[in-house]
């Protein structure tokens, strides 16, 4: 097996989960609440935050879905709401706020560099927006070392589908089975699955457990700090 090219996901895999986004979801729930601290609440744990063990659980919409899913579940709360007004809200604070709240597993510019310098080519798919993407990444001077960046709106399909795979694969003139994939939830396995890549790597900085990951990961890493030593 020839390993040609990595496709990561972001957030839990480049970016820490729980300090880079619950600090928006908790904004985004509120501001779709209206400011009824009981309903933003409630719109949480609807989409996957336990409040008692302070986290996002593993698989839910929060940890795996793309942005416009958790705001049409959201909606069913909601009477009132306009799904197209309020998608366009939660895409503000996510992306503008985003850029400021983003903490990086590790200096990501300097893994790029080390990864491409092995002559592979480098790609994001992640169930942000792709704007939302290059935003949260973007004070971390990695921007240009990235050959592809997918969001759930760049028209590749949502995770766990293979289109985000197959779009990168066509970008960069490989075969799935020429890719890695590394996440942090079963999405993204799943993903890597129905593609028929080369390699799933799960890591350990999002909402899921090594044993959780390891029923479909061929390897499960602490961070992607580990990923040069697997290769």
């Amino acid at each position: 097996m020839a390993i040609k090219a990595i496709l990561f996901d972001k957030d839990g895999t480049l970016l820490d989960y729980e300090q880079s986004w619950m600090p928006l979801n908790k904004k985004a729930a509120l501001v779709a609440a209206e400011g009824d601290e009981e309903l933003a609440a409630q719109l949480l744990t609807a989409t996957g935050y336990d409040a008692e063990q302070g986290r996002v659980l593993p698989g839910s919409m929060l940890a795996a879905s793309s942005n416009g899913e958790i705001v049409a579940k959201w909606c069913e709360f909601l009477p009132h709401a306009d799904y197209d007004v309020l998608i366009r809200k939660v895409e503000t604070i996510f992306q503008e706020d985003g850029e400021s709240a983003a903490v990086a597993v590790t200096d990501l510019s300097a893994l790029f560099v080390r990864l491409k310098g092995r002559g592979l080519k480098l790609g994001v798919a992640t169930s942000d927006s792709e704007q939302g993407a290059r935003r949260s990444l973007s004070r971390f001077d990695c921007i240009d070392k990235l050959d592809f960046i997918a969001g759930y709106d760049s028209g590749h399909g949502l995770k766990p589908t293979a289109g985000m795979v197959l779009g990168f694969c066509k970008a960069m003139d490989v075969t799935p089975e020429n890719v890695i994939v590394v996440g942090d939830n079963l999405h993204d396995m799943e993903m890597g699955t129905n593609a028929g890549v080369g390699l799933k790597v799960g890591v350990l900085t999002g909402t899921t457990g090594r044993e959780e990951l390891s029923t479909l990961a061929d390897h499960v890493l602490t961070s992607i700090e580990e990923l040069e030593s697997l290769l």
